[in-house]
């Protein structure tokens, strides 16, 4: 952490913080846009994420403040709450409202927040908000919860307090991650089973191209209702609850039933994209990291030119990464329409990559990306 979080809470406080907590951010390494889908995620938790410092008030009042945001919002105790406009206190209320819904006697409480997670970029920023505060309220005020209940508890916040129809795999992986693992996650039936993930002579970099991601909202839900659309007309000769029961092969059966091209592109991803987790899950297992670097660059291209969620920005860093001698993979992570991009980065290059990327990202874009060297971290931690 890069600053002391203890004695900013006494600066904003003028009390102790009782507790400290740290949630990691995530990124997802295969497997997009298919947990709404049902399908197979191969997400980690990343080791950029959220501190939050608590303490009780006697005031009765929840207090949220911020080292990375201006506005200080205040909230009183009450039994029911509603989303406060934009602002980012939004993802701790609305746990606070899930909470109090399920009987759960909580009064005051001062929190602060800090996070080296860009936000807006991709990498989690929401879920991270939301599961620290879930993990500490749960913890500091013994609530009887499970890491399993906490990550509904977010995903229900996401999707019904905000309004963003995302499936349940950031908050899985940053509840759940663990160092050096990947977690190969069913979406349907929230089965899972932690992978070896060796990088051996490898790092992961993460590549924030710096585009705020405005379209993100709209465009996701514009695409769970495509793929819902594609559903509906193969289940005219077929029963699926979901676009990943189909393998590509089963695909090509019934495919003539989508005769919108559109439409048909969306659902080839989803159903060839969830076929390339269950790849990269076999290639990570018997250290087969070049093969799982190939998988990459296809999830990117199937993510540019059949889902079309990436964009001028992540496609630079990609193209650059493809003919940069020592990245291995690299494909888009996270929603798209900006944000952050990943690659397999061979260690001691970190400086030179980052130099040449910038010049190439810049001569193509018109101005720099950021690019940060992780590790694969553990979940939520008390501190």
């Amino acid at each position: 952490m890069e600053i002391n979080l203890q004695e900013k809470f006494a600066e904003q406080y003028y009390k102790n913080a009782d507790a400290v907590y740290f949630t990691p951010g995530r990124v997802n390494l295969i497997g997009e846009h298919i947990d709404y889908n049902g399908g197979l995620v191969m997400p980690c938790a990343i080791t950029l994420g959220t501190w939050l410092a608590i303490a009780p008030n006697t005031e009765g009042k929840f207090r949220f403040k911020s080292v990375n945001f201006e506005e200080f919002v205040e909230a009183d105790t009450k039994s029911t709450y509603s989303k406060n406009g934009g602002l980012w206190s939004n993802y701790p209320l609305g746990i606070i409202n899930e909470f109090v819904k399920d009987g759960k006697d909580i009064s005051g409480m001062d929190f602060l927040f800090y996070g080296n997670i860009p936000i807006g970029s991709g990498l989690s920023s929401s879920a991270s908000i939301e599961i620290a505060t879930a993990f500490a309220l749960n913890d500091y005020l013994n609530l009887g919860y499970d890491k399993l209940d906490l990550v509904k508890i977010a995903k229900s916040v996401e999707n019904n307090f905000i309004g963003l129809n995302s499936g349940i795999m950031d908050q899985f992986a940053v509840a759940f991650g663990e160092k050096d693992k990947a977690i190969v996650l069913d979406c349907e039936t929230l089965k899972y089973k932690m992978v070896d993930v060796n990088l051996g002579n490898y790092v992961l970099a993460i590549i924030n191209t710096n585009k705020p991601r405005e379209l993100a909202d709209s465009k996701y839900n514009e695409r769970v209702a495509e793929c819902q659309s594609a559903l509906q007309l193969l289940n005219k000769e077929i029963k699926l609850n979901n676009l990943c029961e189909l393998n590509a092969e089963k695909f090509a059966l019934h495919s003539h039933l989508i005769e919108d091209k559109t439409i048909l592109d969306r659902a080839t991803h989803v159903v060839k994209e969830n076929d390339r987790v269950h790849m990269a899950a076999k290639a990570l297992n018997t250290g087969g990291l070049q093969e799982f670097g190939r998988l990459m660059y296809a999830s990117h291209q199937s993510l540019r030119t059949l889902y079309e969620v990436s964009g001028p920005e992540l496609d630079a860093v990609v193209d650059f990464c493809y003919t940069y001698p020592n990245v291995i993979g690299a494909r888009m992570t996270g929603a798209g329409f900006g944000g952050c991009a990943i690659a397999l980065l061979e260690k001691g290059f970190e400086e030179d990559f980052a130099k040449h990327l910038t010049d190439y990202y810049v001569a193509k874009i018109g101005y720099p990306a950021a690019i940060y060297i992780s590790q694969i971290g553990n979940g939520p931690v008390k501190l």
